[in-house]
């Protein structure tokens, strides 16, 4: 296969990038699409230019770290999967292929194609635990939890906080990821103690981060790899709504 790839190029997050186009010839439809990447790199190397940045780890899927705008789609055209996951086949040769960083504004770019996702950690510190006593591990059986509950948990739990959600989203809410990390705690009996609070912490640092609300358009289902159901949203919006009938305040560090 031949393709033309349309790149985003920018130094760091204080100078302006602009779109810079490539030619990927010799690409093999059985490769991944950061196994693509590798090779346009290789080959900008041996010309001395500097390779193309992005971000990459575990390249099974599991991990996260593949975040790219593919044609304008979080993660490329095929459903339910990571970048890494995506393989060359779903392109057609001759195809001009636009890659570009996630959008959103709490993501801000560090080089090229990678951008800083702190933020989401800042989500998870406000809230996304339980208070449990150090030691040793208790008994799994010692807490029976029904198993509709935990297979809520798990399915919320799944979530690998890729920031697609946010990307795909035209108001850039991060609502379905702080879903999911609330949803996951909430649904176990251990999560109970702090569950308003958490939300209403969770919520707020989100807010604060900088992301737009959610007005439930479904972008960011849509696009998750890990397929989160905006059910994990319904459940958020329900904790708020009794936080604020209990009058629970934010406390964020």
């Amino acid at each position: 296969m031949k393709l033309t790839l349309k790149v985003w190029r920018q130094k760091n997050g204080s100078t302006p990038g602009e779109l810079k186009t490539y030619p990927a010839d010799h690409v093999s439809p059985d490769m991944s699409f950061l196994e693509m990447l590798d090779e346009v790199n290789q080959a900008l190397i041996m010309q001395g230019e500097d390779p193309i940045a992005f971000d990459h780890d575990c390249r099974e899927g599991i991990c996260g770290m593949c975040s790219l705008m593919i044609n304008g789609v979080a993660h490329g055209p095929k459903e339910a999967i990571t970048t890494c996951q995506l393989h060359m086949r779903s392109f057609k040769d001759g195809e001009t292929i636009t890659i570009e960083p996630w959008r959103a504004k709490p993501f801000p770019i560090i080089k090229d194609l990678v951008v800083d996702r702190e933020s989401f950690d800042r989500i998870i510190q406000a809230g996304g635990f339980i208070s449990a006593s150090t030691g040793s591990a208790p008994d799994g059986n010692a807490i029976p939890v029904a198993k509709p509950d935990a297979d809520k948990s798990m399915d919320a739990a799944a979530c690998i906080g890729c920031g697609a959600c946010a990307a795909a989203c035209p108001n850039g809410s991060a609502m379905l990821f702080t879903a999911a990390k609330v949803a996951h705690l909430g649904h176990l009996p251990q999560g109970q103690a702090e569950r308003h609070q958490r939300v209403v912490n969770m919520v707020a640092t989100q807010d604060a981060e900088g992301f737009g609300n959610c007005t439930n358009i479904g972008e960011c289902a849509a696009v998750c790899p890990k397929e989160i159901s905006l059910d994990t949203i319904a459940m958020l919006n329900r904790d708020l709504v009794i936080a604020a009938l209990k009058g629970i305040e934010p406390v964020v560090k």
